[in-house]
């Protein structure tokens, strides 16, 4: 029974999401919830949603403090140069932005943070997008699976987890999977190109400046001057302003010049300190953001406006990080995920036993998406590798394959990095899921065909 209600719950809530019938926080609250109870919870669904909330509360803090402190380092024009680098490069082909995106992306997320990386990636990109009138969607597709493919380098989590569930070295499971780690990153930048096209076939070309968009050349040769998707704002002074982007006024009264230096600092100490691993993730960006304020915005009403300014950000992305938390709560605190471990244990035929790692690699695609990494690599690899050692598998090659599906793990609605992307790019999970899953899915799949194809994962 567990079996089955655990399915049917994944089920509906995907329905619901996918069908746009719910919002992300309505269906990771009240479908476990209706299916705790059906599962026998009880009044004991309290203890088990109070759990899933304890083990999801330094990733909210680390949220909540996060947006604070990179949304004042936006504010104060840190990433100005950057956004106006990339400009440049991008210069008049949509195209060239897609693929920026993908290797922007790539760079930021050696961090090994998810949610730094989009922060980063969108606070730097999307006003671009929206002035070129590039979709959104290409820019949450592109930056989650350049982020999901990185995210088996050893301190982005899953690696990590999957060693420490099997008792092996970090850089034992990595270091051989490095080729599928290069084809993966490599079909990122095809598919960046890909929708890059499609996308400049769209939207026709536009012709920029180092700092203003002049006009838009359609497939026809018409033109149109102004942003596209929006109106002619840039019209409204009699003239361009010099808004090089909307949201990163050079004007603005937050800039800090003088202060870039200091942010530059302040920012790489964090960077450094984070993949050094010294204190924990949430209690570094809390001590960051104290600092940012304090030195960036003396008087206390200008520190209040700061943390306003990021208010709505903040209060979507933590919500659906505590709504999630209900659906970890109740996945675990009624043993679903147990039972659903069990039984696809018991589903597979003895004569698929040989195959076991490639059987791992498949399920880790729908298993991670399904359910959070610590329940994957701490509840179901150690049962599949025990069972694999009966048939000469190593632990360290289960452990490669069990990391290949994180392509598709990480645009899981269970993981907040995820959530915080479409946030704030402004798209729903439901377009972005229609869009990613199958390349996802396709770079999971590739990754373990090439890593056993070079005998780091055995057939």
């Amino acid at each position: 029974m567990l079996v089955t209600l655990g399915f049917l719950m994944v089920a509906v809530f995907m329905f619901l999401i996918l069908t746009k019938r719910a919002t992300p926080v309505v269906g990771l609250t009240l479908v476990p919830v209706a299916f705790g109870l059906l599962a026998g919870a009880g009044l004991g669904i309290g203890d088990m949603i109070t759990d899933g909330i304890k083990s999801l509360a330094p990733t909210a803090a680390l949220l909540f403090f996060a947006i604070i402190f990179f949304g004042i380092m936006i504010d104060v024009g840190l990433f100005d140069p950057l956004v106006k680098l990339i400009l440049r490069m991008v210069r008049d082909d949509p195209m060239r932005l897609v693929v920026g995106t993908a290797v922007l992306a790539m760079v930021v997320s050696l961090d090994g943070d998810g949610s730094t990386t989009f922060i980063i990636v969108t606070s730097a990109l999307l006003p671009l997008y929206l002035k070129l009138g590039v979709s959104p969607v290409v820019l949450t597709v592109i930056a989650g699976l350049s982020n999901a493919t990185m995210n088996i380098i050893p301190w982005g989590g899953p690696t990590v987890r999957a060693a420490s569930a099997l008792g092996l070295s970090p850089s034992d499971v990595f270091v051989p999977m490095v080729p599928s780690l290069i084809v993966g990153l490599i079909m990122v930048l095809g598919f960046a190109i890909h929708l890059g096209i499609m996308e400049r076939r769209r939207i026709g070309t536009l012709v920029l400046t180092s700092e203003r968009i002049l006009e838009k050349v359609g497939n026809g040769g018409s033109s149109s001057t102004g942003s596209t998707g929006g109106s002619n704002d840039s019209e409204d002074d009699g003239g361009d302003t010099g808004r090089f982007i909307d949201g990163l006024d050079p004007k603005r009264d937050t800039l800090r010049p003088k202060l870039l230096w200091f942010n530059a600092a302040l920012t790489t100490i964090l960077l450094v300190v984070l993949v050094m691993d010294i204190l924990p993730i949430p209690v570094l960006f809390m001590i960051a953001s104290s600092i940012a304020l304090a030195v960036n915005f003396p008087a206390v009403k200008d520190q209040g406006e700061a943390i306003a300014r990021h208010s709505s950000s903040i209060v979507s992305v933590v919500a659906m990080v505590l709504a999630a938390a209900v659906l970890t709560g109740v996945f675990q605190g009624t043993g679903m995920v147990e039972a659903m471990a069990e039984w696809l244990l018991q589903v597979i035929p003895d004569a698929m036993g040989p195959h076991l790692a490639v059987i791992t690699g498949v399920l880790s695609i729908p298993l991670t998406f399904f359910m959070t990494n610590d329940a994957f690599y701490f509840g179901v690899l150690p049962v599949l590798s025990e069972t694999a050692a009966q048939y000469g598998i190593e632990p360290v090659e289960m452990a490669r394959a069990s990391i290949t599906g994180q392509a598709v793990h990480m645009q899981s609605p269970l993981v907040p990095a995820i959530l915080l992307l479409v946030t704030l790019a402004g798209v729903s999970l439901a377009d972005h899921h229609k869009k990613v899953l199958w390349r996802a899915g396709l770079i999971s799949i590739t990754m373990l065909v090439v890593g056993v194809g070079l005998g780091q994962i055995p057939f």
